[in-house]
């Protein structure tokens, strides 16, 4: 089951029965396998990316990464994993696709921000 206590209480609260949360837990881990599959998807095979992180000593808008690999796996609910670009990398600590083309990551580390990663810097 990947919901807290006070959120299963809750939930039976408003009427859904054991089986039912049981059900919609396995429909959010079933969601973020997909959003990990995606995730990996996209970065498979590395190459360049463009985000909108902000880094330091940088005036532009648009970052420029090349992908060395990226390892996403899920537990339950949670996204998690590692992106190593050429020269650093930083973990995963969530994720979502936004679009065919755009995915989210939370990452952790030294960024420790939400960050939208395109193939086209145009789609920023």
């Amino acid at each position: 089951m990947h919901f807290d206590q006070r959120t299963q209480a809750a939930l039976r609260d408003a009427g859904l029965s054991r089986a039912d949360i049981r059900d919609v837990s396995k429909a959010v881990a079933e969601a973020a396998e997909r959003d990990a599959e995606t995730i990996e998807a996209f970065f498979d095979g590395g190459g360049t990316v463009y985000s909108d992180m902000e880094m330091a000593h940088s005036a532009s808008d648009v970052q420029e990464h090349a992908v060395e690999y990226v390892d996403i796996y899920t537990h339950g609910a949670d996204v998690r994993g590692y992106l190593r670009f050429d020269s650093w990398g930083v973990p995963v600590e969530g994720g979502r696709s936004l679009s065919d083309d755009k995915v989210e990551l939370s990452l952790g580390g030294t960024v420790n921000d939400r960050v939208r990663f395109v193939r086209d810097p145009e789609r920023l």
